[in-house]
């Protein structure tokens, strides 16, 4: 009975068929990817200096190990290949790179001129649809400048004219001619928001709304509602996933609709679905209270608050 039921078994597992991957949602497809290679380099090891590793330890003569371009080992009296280059870190501080979370570096590049300046696409209060890749110069000096200071990776974001700026990139920091050889690898997408000043005064001073905080607001509120019904629009079956407002599931279901592809609303309802991170560049302890009620409305989540001067007013709300 034991030979049968094992056999049984073995039959089962080997009739059984994977379960085929998720087809990625229309929203989140990259038709620019990532071409980064890691640089080939000789392992090098920095010995005897004094190390904060990134969780909050300090290392007294310590080394670090790296090997094509990356921390191997963190540690003392380690081994070395032989082909190593050695440094020594006597009277030195070794940290991890920086990563700068909210950088304009390639969008606004060195020197600060017209011909190259492409940060912010001042022709519209919601430009959800442009992408900061897209504006992104290899070859803007700051990127040599920001790693000699020891930034290794940067999120490149759209500037804050605008109340959607647009998605913003993650790129290592190194040398390349394309910006896609720069681009980190599976990296989401951030989203760039902005409230209060400067969006009413871009286009308050055109004339145009938004031209009050209530202006702004009117705005974010507008543009979310579009997307919330192009998710709805796109959704073929009811998927077990929280509701969003407008009715909206995940845009994802097998036999989606689709419809005319929107760029602008592709990038608002992948921020709605959680697959692009929101950045709100928000001074004001009330506006950003407002953008969280933003958030819970249309169920999407407040990544990072940017230029969060009095972020200290409400910090219990920002950490719950």
């Amino acid at each position: 009975m034991r030979h049968r039921l094992l056999a049984g078994l073995g039959l089962a597992l080997a009739c059984a068929h994977p379960s085929p991957a998720p087809a990625a949602s229309r929203f989140m497809q990259d038709p620019y990817p990532s071409t980064y290679r890691p640089v080939a380099s000789a392992p090098v090891l920095i010995s005897h200096a004094t190390v904060l590793d990134g969780t909050g330890r300090r290392l007294e003569d310590a080394d670090v190990l790296l090997a094509d371009g990356r921390v191997v080992a963190v540690g003392n009296a380690l081994q070395a290949p032989a082909d190593a280059v050695r440094v020594d870190g006597r009277g030195k501080w070794v940290t991890p790179g920086i990563i700068d979370v909210h950088s304009h570096l390639g969008v606004y590049p060195s020197p600060g001129v017209q011909a190259h300046g492409d940060g912010n696409e001042m022709t519209a209060p919601v430009t959800a649809n442009v992408w900061a890749e897209h504006s992104v110069w290899p070859q803007d000096p700051g990127f040599a400048a920001a790693l000699a200071g020891g930034v290794t990776a940067m999120q490149v974001l759209p500037g804050s004219a605008n109340l959607v700026g647009g998605r913003g990139v993650t790129l290592k920091n190194l040398p390349a001619t394309t910006y896609q050889a720069m681009k980190f690898p599976d990296a989401p997408w951030g989203l760039k928001m902005a409230c209060g000043e400067n969006p009413k005064r871009v286009y308050g001073g055109k004339g145009t709304a938004p031209s009050t905080r209530m202006g702004n607001v009117a705005g974010y509120r507008a543009a979310f509602i579009d997307a919330s019904e192009y998710i709805a629009k796109n959704t073929a079956a009811p998927v077990k996933r929280k509701r969003r407002f407008g009715g909206g599931d995940n845009g994802d279901g097998a036999g989606a609709s689709g419809g005319k592809r929107d760029l602008k609303l592709d990038t608002l309802a992948g921020a709605i679905q959680g697959d692009i991170r929101v950045h709100i560049h928000c001074y004001r302890a009330d506006e950003m209270a407002t953008m969280l009620d933003l958030a819970k409305e249309f169920g999407f989540k407040v990544a990072a608050f940017h230029h969060g001067v009095e972020a200290y007013k409400l910090a219990d709300r920002l950490a719950a």
